[in-house]
């Protein structure tokens, strides 16, 4: 039995407001409508990607409306990866996306990462259960990355998730 597919999902760092708009851009021809857009919030959990990114970091969580197969994730984090390069200057990247998708009981991330709690897909791309649902909130474990402990991501996701929930058919 195949699983339930799930509700595409993406976080995209930028710095530059045009260059996040280049990559919903091509994401949306990729992928289709986004269906939900949460508000930019300023990513000043690390100075990890201040080098290569500058200082004032932005963040944005999406979704798109079609629902993807779960084993499309290596191929999204490819894509991803590849328009990540499409988009930079000067061999910087100008955008970061990290996508995922939720599903009725978590959100997985894809990542290029290996570590201990991560499942390697294919394609030097690994997964990770990023965070996972209860009734009405969100269970982070000691791996989850802080901007994904904040409210805001939380509140963001279950929205996700209940719009994915609204269109299971048992």
């Amino acid at each position: 039995m195949k699983p339930m597919k799930a509700k595409l999902f993406a976080a995209i760092m930028y710095s530059d407001e045009e260059a996040y708009k280049r990559a919903v851009e091509e994401l949306v021809k990729k992928f289709g409508a986004i269906d939900c857009e949460g508000e930019p919030f300023a990513f000043d959990f690390t100075d990890y990607y201040a080098e290569e990114m500058g200082q004032k970091l932005f963040k944005k969580f999406l979704s798109f409306r079609e629902l993807i197969n779960r084993e499309e994730l290596a191929d999204i984090k490819v894509f991803a990866n590849e328009l990540e390069k499409k988009l930079s200057k000067e061999g910087k990247r100008q955008v970061n996306i990290d996508p995922g998708y939720v599903t009725a009981h978590n959100l997985i991330l894809a990542t290029r990462k290996e570590s201990q709690h991560r499942i390697y897909l294919r394609s030097s791309v690994f997964a990770e259960v990023t965070l996972a649902f209860k009734k009405k909130g969100c269970i982070f474990f000691d791996w989850t990355y802080p901007d994904y402990r904040t409210k805001l991501a939380c509140d963001f996701l279950l929205k996700v998730r209940k719009e994915l929930l609204s269109r299971w058919k048992p």
